[in-house]
């Protein structure tokens, strides 16, 4: 699911997979604060806190070039940033309504259905079997009444479409804009849109400085530095790696709902994030294995890219 230039291995691959970890503890240790702040400003107002100060920060850092472009690089970026104000806005609230291991393994399956349908081969057919066992699993009796909110369920999931759009035009803005000015420019059009509901919803609890300060926090932890430690990560350390790496962050996000909200998992729900995990690592290993057969022939189009995310 992710792509990215090989890396060096050997002895130096400590280094670049611990950025990984602690680029995924940083991500879903933010969404957990972000969710202990959503009583004070809600769903709306939290996302609109992170976006508008993540995209502050990476301006400032970034200055990304604005002349040079055409309409089609700014249409992609338009794209890639309403694509990242959408899936922001839905995956929170769904972790607003259900637990956060739980959304984020309900998410996954947008970016995997993407693998899958790219690899098109069939032993796809195990892992998406996999990941739908993990589903039924994580449902139990049903999806509303004494389970999971089943308005939660599909805000989730719907991230997950959103992931999957976010993906693509994460690696079409990336082909058009250097570095990580791209990613810059989609995160202020991201705050631009959110900005009026954020204001609408959460109003003055927007201005309050404790608010501003734990949301800077939910920007910096959920956005700014897990980018950060992946981009430099992904000097050294190979796609194929990166992208199992990356198939573990509902086990992240599972664990820091418990430690940080006390959000306890069934067995059950256990077992079916470890089945959605499991699907998530085959589509992975899968897609590599067809990008190296693909480089002994013709040449392939570039993998999107599963990184940038919430």
């Amino acid at each position: 699911m992710a792509g990215a230039p090989g890396g060096r291995r050997g002895a130096g691959g400590l280094g670049p997979v611990a950025l990984v970890v602690a680029g995924a503890l940083s991500v879903q240790f933010g969404a957990a604060i972000a969710v202990m702040l959503m009583p004070v400003a809600g769903a709306v107002g939290v996302v609109t806190l992170r976006l508008v100060l993540g995209a502050a920060v990476m301006l400032l850092v970034c200055r990304p070039r604005l002349r040079g472009y055409g309409r089609a690089d700014w249409g992609t970026v338009l794209a890639f940033g309403t694509a990242m104000a959408a899936m922001n806005m839905v995956f929170y609230q769904a972790v607003e309504r259900i637990p956060l291991g739980v959304a984020v393994t309900l998410e996954v399956l947008g970016p995997l259905a993407l693998s899958v349908l790219v690899s098109r081969r069939l032993i796809n057919l195990l892992w998406a079997g996999l990941a739908l066992g993990g589903v039924a699993l994580l449902g139990g009796g049903g999806f509303g009444g004494a389970g999971l909110d089943p308005v939660g369920v599909a805000c989730a999931l719907a991230a997950g479409v959103m992931w999957a759009a976010y993906i693509v035009f994460s690696a079409r803005t990336g082909r058009r804009f250097p570095q990580a000015d791209g990613l810059a420019l989609a995160m202020g059009v991201g705050a631009v849109l959110s900005l009026p509901l954020g204001i609408a919803v959460a109003g003055e609890a927007l201005l309050v400085p404790s608010t501003i300060g734990l949301g800077l926090a939910v920007a910096l932890m959920s956005s700014v530095l897990p980018y950060t430690l992946e981009l430099l990560a992904l000097r050294r350390l190979p796609a194929q790696t990166f992208a199992v790496l990356m198939s573990l962050e509902p086990a992240v996000a599972a664990t820091a709902g418990f430690l940080l909200l006390d959000q306890a998992l069934s067995w059950a729900d256990v077992l079916a994030i470890g089945l959605v995990i499991a699907a998530s690592m085959g589509a992975v290993r899968t897609q590599t294995r067809r990008a190296r057969e693909a480089d002994r022939g013709e040449p392939r189009e570039a993998a999107p890219e599963n990184r940038g995310k919430k």
